[in-house]
């Protein structure tokens, strides 16, 4: 039986793949065009799955093309020296290795060629590819049909060593210049860093002539198509409601989807003939956030490489006018390049997914805020359980009002919180509040829409309820109307007929306010919390 793959690349003897068939269309279209293609994208995004994958439809498709697939991963540190010798061994084998696939052997004229060539610089390698088309492009191979173009793929390109990245892409660019027919009839580079962040000679790019690839991440469709492979397969079935919550959570993000999806199927020890619900999801969502797993390491080692990271972030989740996208801002393409941010569809930046997001907020959340023995009032006795009521479910308003005395009750030393920036304090209070409550009864809680537009919805799932949490900071009152407008559409869309309006007024002279009211037809209960207090004097 196959499984989800979440360790490096996957094969579709062994797991469940996405054909992604409109890329691979499109990839190979490039290819067949002599197109010189490049695709920069963070880690676990699938890159090296999809292009592999594409090389053997396009190898089966057309015999003639000859495929040969490098890696630069272990690389980084070597000498000039080391990395042509090695280089040349890596093309050696892949050579060996395309004939053994095809069930042939290289003519005799090949093989004694490439026994007497060794790499030792670029302008070896130019020479070497040159010879190598016309001893490919022979019928003396034997079992095999004569190879017409040779197709070059380096994954992990970023891993090539400083000092020779520069002369090895230049030479790369004179074969492309050479015109057609080319010894290298079509190239793929792929890695994390693009070619200008390698910084080769800090000069203008030796490499101006290549077509940009874009991965995608997957759409639901792909995200439902890659479930119902388990489905056909073992008979256990996911709702429609499963599927669209897993791509909205991960928006497709392929790590995330697999690792979900394996959690689901293999980690929860559900029998096969019960159907995945959202109960069993949120059980699987909220032992991710809780693991280490290789992705969500990457994500919070990225994001703690530079202070200056936390305060761009804090500004994405704060501004109702947005943070615009700026490519050539060295923080913001830092933050694309490790796939924390990207580029939305009206120019604004973005948190990539809700499940980062989440991320996010705990990765800069204090440990420990000082503030945990003032969130409940000295008569409460039962603790956070106190705001479940007979039937089990949640008394939200209790539990919020709750929160609102709380912020009073700390008054300004809600101002003392460690590394806390001062504008979002009440929001990282709030979150921290709530996500103990739903630990304590046994919820789960989920940001549920990608933020950059100074809003974020918390979505808490209790005994098979939901209770939607918006919250924003006080930007005037127009914003604030306009606040409940989008939280009343957004109701609507989940089905929900009551939701709550968290909004931090961070002014000095804040106008605290409760209300409850139908908008559109849901009832909305609002809050506006004062949160910056003024210390008392010590007079």
């Amino acid at each position: 039986m196959r499984s989800f793959g979440t360790q490096g690349r996957v094969y579709p003897e062994d797991n469940y793949v996405v054909p992604r068939t409109e890329e691979t269309a499109d990839f190979i279209s490039r290819v067949k065009d002599g197109k010189y293609i490049v695709l920069f994208a963070p880690r676990q995004t699938g890159k090296t799955t999809f292009f592999r994958l594409a090389l053997d439809v396009l190898s089966a498709e057309d015999p003639t093309y000859f495929p040969i697939q490098l890696d630069f991963q272990t690389m980084r540190n070597a000498t000039p020296a080391t990395f042509y010798q090695q280089l040349s061994y890596m093309i050696h084998r892949q050579i060996r290795r395309v004939f053994q696939q095809r069930g042939g052997v290289p003519s005799d004229a090949l093989t004694q060629f490439l026994e007497n060539t060794t790499l030792t610089d670029h302008f070896s390698m130019g020479m070497f590819f040159e010879h190598l088309e016309s001893f490919l492009d022979s019928d003396s191979h034997k079992g095999v049909h004569a190879f017409k173009r040779v197709v070059l793929l380096i994954d992990e390109f970023d891993g090539i060593p400083q000092t020779v990245v520069s002369d090895f892409l230049y030479a790369l660019r004179h074969i492309y210049l050479s015109g057609k027919p080319r010894c290298l009839h079509s190239l793929g580079i792929v890695g994390v860093k693009s070619i200008a962040q390698l910084d080769y000679d800090r000069s203008v790019s030796p490499f101006n002539i290549q077509d940009e690839f874009r991965l995608p991440n997957f759409t639901l469709e792909q995200v439902r198509e890659l479930l119902e492979q388990y489905t056909e397969e073992v008979g256990q079935a996911f709702t429609p409601e499963v599927i669209e919550i897993l791509h909205k959570q991960t928006a497709g993000q392929p790590f995330l989807v697999n690792r979900l999806a394996q959690i689901l199927t293999e980690e929860l020890d559900l029998p096969k003939t019960e159907t995945m619900t959202p109960a069993h999801f949120a059980k699987a969502h909220q032992q991710l956030l809780e693991e280490n797993n290789a992705n969500l390491t990457h994500l919070t080692t990225n994001i703690r490489r530079d202070r200056r990271f936390e305060t761009i972030l804090m500004e994405i989740l704060s501004y109702d006018e947005g943070v615009l996208f700026n490519p050539r801002d060295q923080l913001m393409s830092e933050l694309a390049t490790y796939g924390v941010i990207t580029k939305g569809t009206d120019g604004m930046c973005e948190i990539v997914n809700p499940i980062y997001l989440y991320c996010i907020i705990q990765t800069f959340k204090p440990a420990v805020n000082g503030l945990e023995r003032d969130y409940l009032p000295e008569d409460n006795i039962t603790g956070f359980r106190a705001y479940l009521i007979p039937s089990g479910h949640v008394n939200m308003e209790a539990l919020l009002d709750n929160f609102r005395d709380f912020i009073a009750r700390a008054g300004y030393k809600i101002l003392q919180m460690p590394e806390t920036p001062q504008e979002y304090v009440g929001r990282h209070l709030l979150f921290t509040y709530l996500e103990l409550f739903v630990r304590i009864v046994g919820g789960g809680m989920y940001i549920e829409v990608q933020t950059g537009r100074g809003k974020m919805d918390l979505l808490i799932t209790h005994n098979q309820r939901k209770y939607i949490v918006e919250t924003k900071i006080w930007r005037g009152a127009v914003h604030y109307q306009a606040g409940k407008k989008q939280l009343a559409a957004y109701l609507k869309l989940e089905g929900a007929v009551a939701g709550y309006y968290m909004v931090f007024d961070h002014r000095q002279n804040p106008e605290p306010r409760i209300e409850t009211e139908t908008v559109d037809d849901v009832t909305i209960r609002s809050y506006v919390i004062p949160v910056i207090q003024a210390q008392p004097s010590s007079v």
